[in-house]
């Protein structure tokens, strides 16, 4: 140890004394009796320098001698006994993280109205037996600076975009007359729901816009956005209700960053189906509310708009790839298909992106596969990403979620990509996008698709085999036109049957194999009905794939008092699961807090690793939290 110290203390000497050795050594031949006082200085030096250097070390080491016996006397005296002398100031100190080897404790410690954050550490204590163990901590008083960081956080500005989502509806269902007063409700609720806590400011006739701090986002949250249900409590007609949406922007580093994440949120609420708050942190997304049956608020404007955009796009790009969801079904093949059509019209080629071996729609596929036109036409993703060219067009279909589409890796790799989907946006989703259709109002990606070709191509350019693919994905969605059905998905179908679709040919695609009928009614066996009227079904060992569980749950709605269904399977070490609703429980809601996605009546999802038993007691507490809410 005194080695150590010594060349921490002093530089390395010796190599001065060397060098002056050394030129004493060469001036012997020149001058013998320069050179022999020149040596004898430097005998002189180094013995004065060794003699001086050890007192000096002694002294050095006697001062530290002396700061650790008087740390020792302390420890012996004191610090061995710190643990019952903090006791006695602070009741319960934590002394776990001391035990664990770290040198910081996790919290904040309360003494005397002050609070500190505590350093320390744990050491044996010397000739004491092997129990006995000397804690040194140091206290720092950070009671200004919490108080600043506490007022700081307190007092961050938050944003709320709120919007009146049927403001249109109302005006029309309401005579003249009573306009104004369901306007001043509705004010004078959002009035009363910001009232001492913020600026509320109404931009336009069904716009809002209302400032506050961090320190009141707590109490909103806790509340679920009461103004919510407040708001949809004004009657207005039978069967009518105002609802809003609130995008919520918090955690900017600027007020344009701030407006930005709300109506980034607002955006998202929107494309959800309304009725429902979003908040937007640096993180990712909370939802609140949503869980009501939305109505149709689509445009004619929109689609033809869309449809323009879409051929543009078309035309500009060098390559196209269609892709839908992993494990493709007959809605993503029939919207594929759908878009192969205009993409021939526009004289373009383009490619499915598919895995024509593990898919959901194996008897369309096989009737397209027949075609000339798809001659070359199905690709699977490694092909793809291989062949992946600058400029290429990339259409997803029936998804809007980035961890959803058939191959992530082309989607990564295109700088242009179009969305067309009709789920509820979900917290992940697909960003920058060149253009995106999404109408959550819709039944199904089939139904937009069959939209943009109304714009596109003539009924005579479909061929009829498309003409089924895209009537079949709209038969599957909706479950026959008794699910999520509205005008725009009859005038779908109507042009679709126009273009040649044989609905006795789409009829045979949803035929069964017997042995899927039993399995289907083993499902249904094993179902057991919630008191809330919701209906679920766990097989805990593998043998049931997707199509049998959804087609499972969908036979579980025939069940007198049922309003919703979940099916839970075993695929491998995972579990797969599929929910129904008649719309008056929103099974996205529920199946997102578990991973999955969909709409309000259709909705699954997968879990990679897992136990039926354990995913089906998750699904029970979600299911009991969303009737909480």
């Amino acid at each position: 140890m005194n080695q150590k110290l010594s060349r921490l203390m002093e530089p390395n000497w010796k190599l001065y004394f060397a060098v002056l050795g050394l030129y004493a050594l060469l001036a012997i031949p020149f001058q013998p009796w320069l050179a022999a006082a020149e040596l004898a200085a430097a005998i002189g030096l180094y013995a004065w320098f060794v003699r001086s250097s050890r007192a000096r070390q002694k002294k050095i080491l006697q001062y530290i001698d002396s700061i650790t016996g008087s740390v020792d006397t302390a420890s012996k005296s004191t610090l061995i006994n710190s643990e019952m002398k903090v006791e006695d100031a602070v009741p319960h100190f934590p002394t776990s993280w001391l035990l664990e080897g770290k040198s910081r404790c996790p919290e904040r410690v309360e003494m005397n109205g002050r609070r500190f954050q505590v350093y320390g550490s744990l050491q044996r204590a010397k000739g004491r037996s092997a129990q006995g163990l000397v804690a040194t901590t140091y206290w720092v008083d950070v009671t200004e600076s919490d108080s600043l960081r506490e007022k700081y956080s307190a007092t961050r500005p938050v944003m709320a975009l709120i919007q009146v989502d049927n403001y249109d509806d109302l005006m029309k269902a309401c005579p003249d007359t009573q306009r104004s007063a369901i306007l001043a409700q509705i004010d004078e609720k959002l009035g009363q729901w910001a009232e001492g806590v913020g600026v509320l400011i109404k931009t336009q006739r069904d716009h809002y816009l209302f400032l506050f701090e961090e320190e009141h986002f707590e109490h909103f949250a806790a509340e679920k956005f009461a103004v919510l249900d407040s708001i949809r409590a004004v009657k207005v007609a039978e069967g009518l209700n105002p609802t809003l949406s609130i995008g919520v922007g918090k955690d900017a580093d600027s007020m344009a960053e701030l407006y930005k994440g709300a109506n980034l949120s607002l955006e998202m609420a929107l494309s959800r189906g309304g009725d429902q708050a979003v908040v937007r942190t640096k993180q990712d997304f909370s939802f609140y509310g949503g869980r009501t049956k939305t109505t149709e608020k689509r445009t004619k404007v929109k689609s033809r708009v869309m449809a323009n955009a879409l051929g543009e796009l078309m035309e500009d790009a060098k390559q196209i790839y269609i892709m839908g969801h992993s494990y493709a079904d007959m809605d993503a093949l029939g919207a594929a298909a759908g878009l192969m059509c205009i993409a021939r019209k526009r004289r373009r080629k383009a490619q499915i992106i598919i895995d024509q071996d593990n898919n959901a729609a194996q008897l369309v596929l096989a009737q397209l596969r027949k075609l000339p036109e798809y001659a070359g036409a199905f690709v699977d993703k490694q092909e793809a990403f291989l062949r992946l060219q600058p400029g290429t067009l990339l259409i997803v279909v029936d998804t809007n979620r980035p961890d959803f589409v058939e191959a992530p890796q082309v989607l990564e790799s295109c700088n242009r990509v179009a969305v067309i989907d009709h789920h509820r946006r979900a917290a992940s989703y697909i960003e920058n996008a060149a253009l995106n259709f999404h109408e959550p109002y819709a039944s199904s990606a089939s139904e937009l698709v069959t939209e943009l070709l109304q714009y596109l191509c003539e009924p005579s350019e479909v061929l009829r085999e498309e003409a089924e693919a895209l009537l079949a994905g709209i038969v599957l969605d909706t479950k026959h036109f008794t699910l999520r059905t509205g005008g725009r998905t009859f005038e779908a179908a109507a042009f679709l049957r126009r273009a040649g679709a044989d609905t006795t040919d789409v009829q045979r695609y949803f035929q069964n194999d017997l042995s899927d009928v039993v399995k289907r009614y083993d499902v249904l066996r094993r179902a057991e009905i919630l008191p809330s009227g919701i209906a679920v079904a766990a097989i805990p060992e593998d043998g049931v794939d997707r199509v049998a569980a959804a087609q499972a749950a969908d036979e579980l709605l025939t069940l007198r008092g049922v309003k919703a269904s979940f099916v839970l399977c075993r695929k491998g070490a995972g579990v797969i699961l599929s929910g129904r609703s008649l719309g008056e429980v929103n099974v996205q809601v529920i199946l997102e807090a578990l991973g999955g996605g969909g709409n309000s009546t259709t909705a699954g999802g997968q879990i990679a690793e897992g136990d039926v038993a354990e995913v089906r007691a998750k699904l029970l507490d979600v299911i009991e939290a969303y009737f909480e809410k």
